[in-house]
């Protein structure tokens, strides 16, 4: 059990709850309500197993990176907690429920596995050669609400591009945020960010657009789809949630960031995932 919880806290399984709702979401939506118990558990599974693969590569990928870095010097393997072969263990187990998961649910999602491979496992290069590794991030994470609604129908539809769009850009908006704390380790290391490239107080501003982008494609998701006014009730709570989050920051004082990050950005996805639930039961 002590192995176990340090796995869970590896691959901050917490965190889980930014992408697992939205791919829920994606689900429900293409259904038009449930979709099955079958459907459910494999869209489960491809979650955890993506999410177990991404992070795990993510900290064997960053592992030096992290010794250096005073924020993330304390993480498992700099400190020794896991072996590096136990974290790569823990990512071919991911890829191997991510597999089973895509191979079970339909010839879309069979076909699309290595490109989601690609991605969880580039995404954690691009920053060090890309300032655009958030819009990268943010591109691989937002797939979860598009695969949600493939895995029911097979197929794209304007709505799980939208949802792709709006997520993928959330994403984005608090990955530039959370980078600003690394603004002066990025800076002296070579590290490839929005922050390190333009500077915290830009960054903020590139940030705020991102997360306007996003809301607007939340938006139009919901117009192609049709849905109704509880939908765009809960998309009026997560507006005053991205409000707030950006309220919490500032350039002179960034010490909020990580309430930014975690608390604000679970009130999205779990928010925003009520609502949808909501919408398709009384909407």
């Amino acid at each position: 059990m002590r192995r176990l919880r340090l796995y869970l806290d590896l691959i901050r399984f917490e965190h889980t709850l930014f992408a697992l709702p939205f791919a829920y979401g994606g689900m429900l939506l293409a259904a038009g309500g449930w979709p099955g118990l079958r459907t459910f558990l494999l869209v489960t599974l491809a979650m955890l197993g993506a999410r177990t693969m991404a992070m795990a590569l993510n900290r064997l990928i960053d592992w030096k990176i992290d010794a250096l870095n005073p924020r993330t010097q304390n993480r498992h393997l700099p400190k020794g907690l896991v072996k590096p072969w136990e974290t790569l263990l823990l990512a071919l187990v991911g890829l191997l429920l991510l597999t089973l998961a895509g191979l079970s649910l339909n010839s879309l999602t069979a076909r699309l596995l290595p490109v989601a491979v690609f991605f969880l496992t580039i995404y954690s290069y691009t920053k060090r050669f890309t300032w655009l590794c958030h819009y990268v991030l943010g591109l691989t994470i937002g797939a979860a609400a598009a695969g949600g609604w493939i895995a029911v129908t097979g197929s794209f539809h304007p709505t799980a591009y939208w949802l792709w769009a709006a997520v993928g850009l959330w994403i984005a908006g608090f990955d530039i945020l959370y980078a600003t704390q690394d603004y002066t380790f990025d800076r002296a290391y070579g590290i490839k960010s929005i922050p390190a490239r333009f500077g915290i107080p830009l960054a903020l501003w590139i940030a705020r657009a991102t997360h306007l982008t996003a809301w607007l494609s939340f938006l139009l998701a919901g117009l192609s789809y049709g849905a109704g006014n509880l939908y765009f009730l809960g998309l009026l709570l997560v507006g005053g949630l991205l409000f707030y989050e950006h309220r919490l920051v500032s350039p002179e004082d960034l010490s909020r960031v990580d309430l930014a990050f975690f608390q604000a950005n679970v009130g999205v996805s779990l928010g925003m995932f009520l609502f949808i639930v909501l919408d398709l039961l009384w909407g």
